[in-house]
């Protein structure tokens, strides 16, 4: 499938596909590179050939600022308010990312804030670097709020209080408590995200797809009451037993020394052998 965007260059590789975002000075969320994130969700959701989606910055120091002031400046205002009964555009791309058959992975170097922010909380994995990433939602000091998800998905990642934080403080949150407050899941040095990302998204995309469609689609199940959580993964599983790949995988599993002491004692290893081609 085909890319045609202008601010953000896809690369595929296998079932990688690596969205590098490119609008300089600092990558602020136009709404030229809103649409292309837009038409970027849409594709990659669309496209079979995906396992793994890596979105990542040409600027180390800016992932997406925020989203264009300039651009809120001119919504209109002249009716009231109104409560809509579907999602709006913004709020279904985030969702589009987080519930596509594919896993996300956000590759935060440097600065993410506003609906840069809110855009990457929906992905599945977010991954930073030591002393440098900086999350901001700078939304309540200019006298809004973040409305691209912020209020719902941070208190998710984070919890109410920290989420108030964040959202109410209008500050810097750095690299370090992002991750231990669970924003960022891990940290890296800056030579070592970039490696880390490829070598798990490549891992992740060589193995069997309808594995990877289904075990994210069981996670997110967690969302729902745990019996209920529970009955849609069993359902998954029993749906993945039927498959040539689990049934093949599960056979080489076992002939390369699955359940003996030497191949348990390196498993992730031997799983990778599992999968590596013919």
């Amino acid at each position: 499938m085909p890319y045609d965007l202008a601010l953000i260059r896809v690369a595929k590789s296998g079932r990688v596909a690596v969205a590098t975002i490119d609008a300089p000075p600092i990558n602020v969320m136009t709404l030229q590179l809103y649409g292309e994130l837009v038409q970027l969700s849409k594709e990659i959701e669309a496209d079979d050939e995906v396992s793994v989606l890596v979105l990542r910055s040409a600027d180390p120091d800016f992932f997406i600022a925020h989203f264009d002031v300039a651009a809120i400046l001119a919504f209109p205002t002249d009716a009231p308010a109104e409560r809509s009964a579907a999602l709006n555009d913004f709020h279904a791309m985030g969702e589009r990312f987080r519930t596509m058959p594919k896993v996300t992975i956000a590759q935060i170097e440097g600065r993410v804030g506003g609906g840069g922010s809110e855009t990457v909380s929906a992905f599945d994995l977010r991954y930073g670097v030591i002393g440098k990433t900086r999350i901001n939602q700078m939304e309540v000091p200019i006298g809004i709020l973040p409305g691209g998800g912020g209020t719902q998905r941070l208190p998710r990642l984070v919890g109410r209080g920290r989420a108030l934080e964040i959202i109410m403080g209008g500050e810097d949150l750095d690299a370090e408590t992002a991750e231990r407050w669970g924003y960022l899941d891990r940290l890296f040095r800056a030579d070592e995200i970039g490696p880390f990302v490829d070598r798990l998204a490549a891992r992740i995309a060589s193995f069997p797809p309808e594995a990877v469609r289904a075990a994210k689609l069981a996670v997110n199940a967690a969302d729902l009451p745990l019996e209920q959580g529970l009955v849609e993964e069993a359902y998954l599983f029993q749906t993945l037993l039927r498959t040539p790949a689990a049934q093949r995988n599960m056979r080489r599993f076992m002939a390369m020394g699955g359940q003996t002491r030497e191949g348990e004692l390196d498993v992730a290893a031997l799983a990778a052998r599992v999968n590596a081609p013919d």
